[in-house]
């Protein structure tokens, strides 16, 4: 894959090929069709300028459905031009990837630096000097504590909305077998949680990685759920926090 990168000046007159990056993304965003008056709204350019800038970009390859007076839709595909970044959004990949370095299980971390790896070779010269001496960095001096089951394994089993079972030890150091439904994985500042429906809680939990041991993908699946659960159960517990700052005001 070819990575370009279009540097944004402070000049309010964006050259022509920002302009057609800009469009770009603007056409990937939104529900379609985009009209070209929304569209040279958003870009700060005459509706004139928008459809000749579309009929550059069908130019480059770029599948763009519709005309003039009826909005235009674009189709992703493999004729699309190469994807881009701005110098902010290189520095922002590098503070990504590093954190996901510092807190993520063996495998995690050693896909972020592969990712950067990958990034390094691909980018024109002045953007790769830009990622290897990239001003943002991240570093943890406390690292969450590490989990106890192979993290790797929980996290297909979440991909593939499996059931597992694993055993587990409480704050109070109480010990149970759980079986749940694993619905995504939460870093905080010094754990790591399992957001997941619990079978025998019949509720939505959330389970510390290190405090887990003995994991087993068992089944069944519960496809095709596993989204909407997640998004209800997120919304659960920022309900229950919310309730517990009110409470201490």
């Amino acid at each position: 894959m070819t990575i370009f990168v279009i540097r944004v000046t402070d000049d309010n007159a964006m050259t022509k090929t920002e302009r057609l990056f800009k469009l770009m993304q603007a056409l990937r965003v939104g529900t379609p069709p985009h009209t070209s008056e929304a569209l040279a709204q958003d870009l700060g350019v005459s509706q004139r300028t928008i459809h000749r800038d579309i009929d550059a970009l069908r130019a480059l390859g770029a599948v763009i459905y519709g005309a003039a007076g009826f909005g235009f839709t674009l189709i992703e595909d493999a004729t699309l031009p190469p994807l881009g970044f701005t110098d902010v959004e290189i520095e922002a990949l590098v503070l990504g990837l590093r954190e996901a370095e510092q807190i993520g299980d063996p495998e995690l971390s050693g896909a972020a630096s592969n990712v950067l790896r990958k990034l390094q070779g691909r980018l024109p010269p002045s953007q790769s000097h830009r990622l290897t001496h990239a001003i943002l960095s991240a570093h943890r001096f406390d690292r969450p504590d590490p989990p106890g089951i192979p993290v790797d394994v929980l996290r297909r089993a979440t991909w593939e909305e499996t059931a597992v079972t694993f055993a587990y030890r409480d704050a109070q150091g109480a010990q149970s077998t759980r079986k749940v439904d694993p619905l995504g994985i939460v870093f905080f500042d010094r754990s790591t949680l399992l957001v997941s429906w619990c079978h025998l809680r019949k509720d939505f939990r959330a389970f510390r990685l290190d405090r887990m041991a003995d994991l087993n993908v068992t089944g069944p699946s519960f496809r095709p759920s596993r989204i909407p659960r997640l998004r209800q159960a997120l919304a659960a517990f920022k309900a229950q926090s919310a309730n517990a700052r009110a409470r201490k005001q």
